[in-house]
């Protein structure tokens, strides 16, 4: 079974049922204040739409890229629940030629929570695609596991190579201003895919 495959299938078994829920990612909505109505912003791997949805209900404008079309479908319909509008696209931004023309420096802030889907070798290329998105003075904002999460099983890759720690994210920005940038452990809840306590890393940076 391949990724999309995967993954397809996991946000079908959840049903009706949001598989990581329907609430926005904590260290994100408790960034609420960086975020100003009109503002452009892509969330990229979106999921099922939790994020995306909360960034449109703060008046943002809002694109939301997903690699598969069935969360993609549940990301419509909590939107429309939510009364929101939200650019929902397919596309994997693990592809050589992400993002394309029209994503490159259009937005004020790129939105990347949980997507340790890419192992080490992957890692800069999908870094580099996300800063790239970025226009100048424009921010990124990221969640992510630490290393120690494997010991926690509470969501996440099961390998400790795909997580992210204080040095290598200050490495990979080092040509951007970082604001934030902090290691902590947490319980969270985001549905049945995120559930219990968490070694968590959390950053937001500037780009020049």
């Amino acid at each position: 079974m391949n990724q999309h495959e995967m993954w397809s299938q996991r946000y079908r078994a959840a049903g009706e049922d949001y598989l990581f829920g329907t609430a926005p990612n904590r260290f994100l909505e408790q960034h609420a204040g960086l975020f100003r109505p009109g503002q452009r912003a892509l969330s990229v791997a979106d999921g099922e739409g939790r994020n995306s949805v909360w960034l449109a209900a703060q008046g943002l404008q809002v694109t939301a890229v997903e690699y598969t079309e069935v969360a993609v479908e549940k990301a419509r319909r909590l939107a429309a629940a939510r009364g929101v509008a939200v650019g929902f696209e397919v596309g994997d931004i693990l592809a050589p030629d992400w993002p394309p023309p029209r994503h490159r420096e259009a937005y004020d802030w790129v939105v990347a929570i949980f997507i340790q889907f890419a192992g080490p070798g992957e890692r800069p290329a999908q870094m580099a695609g996300l800063k790239a998105a970025a226009r100048s003075g424009g921010g990124i904002l990221v969640q992510g596991y630490t290393p120690r999460q494997v010991e926690y099983r509470t969501g996440g890759p099961p390998h400790a190579e795909n997580m992210y720690t204080e040095p290598m994210l200050r490495e990979l920005f080092a040509d951007w201003r970082i604001e934030e940038l902090v290691e902590y452990e947490d319980d969270i809840s985001e549905g049945s895919g995120h559930k219990g306590r968490s070694a968590l890393i959390g950053m937001v940076a500037r780009k020049p």
